[in-house]
């Protein structure tokens, strides 16, 4: 069975959007039954009336260029992504009154700079003297240079926030298989470079299973990401290749770890008792709790009991099933109090947008691969 949680994503959107909980607007946003925003305007950037994204794929919420199985092709990437744009720095001017003029005196700050989209000449934020704009081209180049292999396949690029920020995703060729031989679950992974203009993040590269098509997978890309590193914006920065091969690990050294750790948990059996002490560690339960909260949290554990055990019957009784249980819950069944404005559906949606739940993933995470080394 393959993972691919791109495609997850995909279904759960569409099933929103088709049975009418999603409406999208004009603008690209979509808005849920009663107009409680869900995607904002802080998403794909559409300065020139249209999304900026080129996809292989068609994302969920069937905006940008679509081409599918993908194009090797960097000037045709970056014009279909709407992000063949240069940016510039142009230095901070600002207008004084001094008591002997009569006239305001413009002065030109040194020690900051603007950074302006060149196609729209919109402003992208304020940066230092030291800050060096790292072109849009320069990100397919380095990616390139990165796996030591050119003439890839683009999966996704565009941009987000008005051009602020830039990605481009590229596939690695070989799945991760985990416990392979028994379980045989592949998970589908990603290389992807998140490029800021604006000066307030480094250029990241991150290894992760999200293909990036919007400002929430690529919230998803960073959270999920287990091997990242970061560039800063100075002189000589997309030089440093050699390094971010070593601290990076884009090598199959990285999805052989990947895979170790996932395999482990599925090699890792997990009796019923553990489950629920887990379970106990995750939502722990006071001694003075009330009447209530107590059969709360004996209705919890009796969900996700039995979804612990229908996973088990695919993957076996493991910390893997345990995991892939957890977050099933997090993300579909655990009850969320809705707003004055707001059905259950819609709080559960925008929580799973908003990454509510990203610690507990962790924490369940972290708190299983205990049962591993022990």
């Amino acid at each position: 069975m393959t993972i691919d949680v791109n495609q997850q994503l995909y279904n759960e959107r569409r099933a929103a959007i088709e049975s009418g909980q999603w409406i999208r607007r004009d603008d690209g946003t979509y808005v849920a039954y009663d107009k409680a925003e869900v995607m904002g305007r802080d998403g794909l950037d559409m300065t020139t009336g249209q999304a900026a994204l080129y996809t292989s794929t068609p994302a969920w919420h069937g905006l940008g260029n679509v081409i599918p199985g993908g194009i090797t092709d960097i000037d045709e990437v970056l014009r279909l992504g709407g992000i063949d744009f240069e940016v510039e720095k142009r230095a901070v001017r600002y207008s004084v009154m001094a008591d002997t003029e009569s006239m305001p005196a413009l002065r030109i700050d040194p020690d900051h700079f603007v950074t302006i989209r060149s196609d729209t000449g919109a402003p992208l934020g304020v940066v230092g003297r030291k800050y060096e704009v790292i072109p849009n081209r320069s990100v397919f180049t380095f990616l390139e240079e990165l796996v030591g292999e050119h003439g890839v396949v683009w999966e996704s690029a565009g941009a987000l926030r008005g051009g602020r920020k830039v990605f481009v995703t590229m596939r690695i060729p070989d799945n991760v298989i985990v416990d392979q031989g028994g379980l045989n679950d592949e998970i589908a992974l990603f290389i992807a470079a998140i490029n800021s203009h604006d000066g307030t993040s480094k250029a990241e590269t991150v290894v992760t299973p999200w293909r990036i098509v919007c400002a929430n997978t690529e919230r998803f890309a960073l959270r999920d990401s287990a091997s990242r590193w970061g560039i800063r914006h100075t002189a000589g920065a997309l030089d440093r290749i050699m390094e971010a091969r070593r601290t990076l690990g884009l090598t199959v050294k990285y999805a052989e770890s990947f895979a170790a750790e996932e395999t482990a948990l599925a090699r890792t059996s997990l009796a019923l008792d553990e489950f629920h002490k887990v379970i106990a560690d995750l939502w722990p339960v006071e001694q003075e709790a009330t009447v209530r909260t107590v059969n709360k949290a004996e209705r919890r554990r009796d969900t996700l009991t039995a979804m612990f055990e229908g996973e088990s019957q695919r993957v076996g009784r493991t910390a893997y099933a345990a995991e892939r249980t957890i977050t099933d819950y997090l993300d579909h069944v655990a009850p969320r109090r809705p707003g004055k404005t707001m059905t259950e559906e819609i709080a559960r949606a925008t929580a799973l947008l908003e990454g509510t739940d990203d610690g507990m993933k962790t924490r369940a995470h972290k708190r299983l691969m205990l049962l591993v080394r022990r």
